[in-house]
């Protein structure tokens, strides 16, 4: 038997591992290695799209769409992490710049995305930081979507074809605009 058994999870089992072609083994190691990345990144791939001023659904949706094209791509693909954040940043501003209003009313997040109660501290400080990018100019709230992902200015320069420099002073103006609006709204302390 060379081929996985799906009765087996699509896994190899040690006997059918013997009789598996290269490519066979080659192929499920790829799975296995994009399916932990997937598992990974996908949370904090639509965490940096609501960042970026997605709403959750939209986010999911592009995260979805951006991680299938890395599936398709990935044996390509040098520094995934910062692909699939390029990729998704870039469909996001696309639709955004596309996006015909729509009046409707809103619609309740999904309850498989709300968090569990031990986690509502940090749903709670979420939303805070949301409503004060939100508050931003379109660049400074980028820029500090990509920061809070855990980007460094330069790896943020390079993926939005920026200089260093620039990204910095978009950082430092953020923060200075972020401050005044927790000043205001009498958050900071």
């Amino acid at each position: 038997m060379s081929e996985p058994n799906p009765a087996d999870g699509g896994r190899l089992t040690p006997s059918a591992v013997q009789g598996a072609s290269s490519d066979t083994l080659r192929r499920l190691a790829v799975d296995e290695e994009f399916s932990a990345f997937y598992r990974a990144t996908m949370r904090p791939l639509i965490q940096f799209l609501v960042n970026q001023g997605s709403n959750v659904h939209l986010a999911a949706d592009i995260a979805q769409e951006t991680m299938s094209r890395a599936y398709r791509r990935w044996v390509e693909i040098e520094q995934p992490r910062a692909w699939v954040h390029r990729v998704a940043s870039r469909a996001l501003v696309r639709h955004i710049s596309r996006a015909v209003e729509d009046p409707t009313d809103t619609v309740p997040e999904p309850s498989s995305l709300v968090p569990r109660p031990d986690a509502l501290t940090a749903w709670e400080t979420g939303q805070s930081t949301l409503r004060v990018l939100q508050a931003l100019p379109p660049r400074q709230y980028q820029v500090l979507a990509w920061t809070l992902s855990g980007y460094t200015p330069t790896e943020i320069a390079a993926e939005l074809g920026m200089s260093p420099e620039a990204v910095r002073s978009s950082l430092k103006k953020a923060r200075r605009a972020a401050t005044r609006h927790l000043e205001q709204n009498g958050e900071h302390q």
